[in-house]
């Protein structure tokens, strides 16, 4: 691993090292929580005891996992009738290739290429709708995440702070932007395709441009659907350890959470793994000291639970469809 790391050109070292110093401090901050509320299986079991029938919060959380991925696979499908024809099922096996993929290497690069080999043709514009998609999911997150962030500064007066109002003027200003990117796309991919040094990518952009006000419409709101699906799964996590937070306050919550596991870079081997159970220590902190308590070890373990049900099963899965994957197109 190490002479691999050596042999990497300077930018690529720098982007190494410096998700290894993020994902440092993310440990360091979960470590530094668990030291003030000391992790230990009694206070998780204990809680665990209060909670009425958790077999329907569980079997309601494992169900939703295929629905989401359902979605995402939808999603796919519609994005890619501009390269290829495809039906959902080859769709959902090359979104769970992607999974796995996902699972190993850095950002979105896996999961694009777990796509991207799962077809035979046009592989190129293939990268394209994939780009396409994961944009959509980020752009969906962030509208959400925007509402979210506006709603907790209202209940949390401390962090109603003027970082705070700026923060949320620059998610408003990103929810905006991806309004006028919608109405502007196919200018701006005509423009990049006749800029002298972009012109050789262009056959990778080129699909967005190509899409219609529709189809853009449609998968957007199967990107709502799931964004709900997913957020649905958290609650149901929470309320799986015995956490009941008022409505409005746990939608905010997770909207918050997965805002930041969005805009946060993806860790090689880990997924989101400790960006999701970092941030939700620090969303739910204030809530810790009021009548609800939010105890450190109980939401590591709802947000533990929710990575097993919504990440690592599906890679499992999807690792049946990796081996069938061909590396050349036809």
């Amino acid at each position: 691993m190490f002479s691999s790391v050596l042999s990497l050109k300077p930018t690529k070292k720098i982007i190494f090292w410096a998700k290894i110093a993020l994902l440092t401090v993310l440990v360091a901050y979960i470590a530094h929580v668990l030291r003030q509320q000391a992790f230990n299986w009694a206070t998780v079991q204990t809680q665990l005891r209060t909670v009425q029938h958790p077999e329907r919060w569980a079997v309601g959380l494992l169900l939703l996992t295929p629905v989401n991925w359902g979605l995402e696979a939808l999603k796919w499908q519609i994005l890619l009738r501009r390269v290829e024809l495809t039906s959902f099922w080859d769709a959902y096996r090359g979104v769970l290739a992607g999974v796995s993929l996902g699972f190993a290497l850095p950002a979105q690069l896996g999961d694009t290429a777990g796509r991207v080999l799962s077809l035979r043709t046009n592989r190129a514009g293939a990268v394209g709708a994939s780009l396409v998609s994961g944009g959509m999911q980020f752009y969906v997150a962030i509208v959400f995440g925007t509402v979210a962030w506006a709603y907790h500064m209202a209940v949390v007066p401390e962090r109603n702070t003027q970082a705070g109002q700026w923060l949320l003027l620059v998610l408003g200003a990103l929810s905006l932007g991806g309004v006028v990117f919608g109405v502007a796309r196919r200018r701006l991919v005509q423009w990049l395709s006749t800029h002298p040094a972009l012109m050789r990518f262009a056959e990778y952009w080129q699909v967005a441009g190509l899409y219609t006000d529709r189809e853009i419409g449609r998968a957007l709101s199967v990107a709502s659907l799931r964004y709900i699906v997913f957020s649905g799964q958290f609650y149901l996590a929470l309320r799986l350890v015995g956490i009941l937070l008022p409505m409005g306050i746990a939608a905010s919550s997770i909207g918050l959470v997965f805002l930041a596991k969005t805009i946060t870079p993806a860790f090689n081997l880990l997924s989101d793994l400790g960006v999701r159970e970092a941030a939700s220590l620090w969303v739910f902190s204030p809530f810790s000291r009021s009548v609800v308590t939010v105890q450190a070890p109980v939401l590591l373990t709802a947000t533990l639970t929710l990575w097993v049900a919504n990440v690592l099963m599906p890679v499992l899965v999807g690792l049946l469809w990796i081996w069938k994957l061909k590396l050349t197109a036809e």
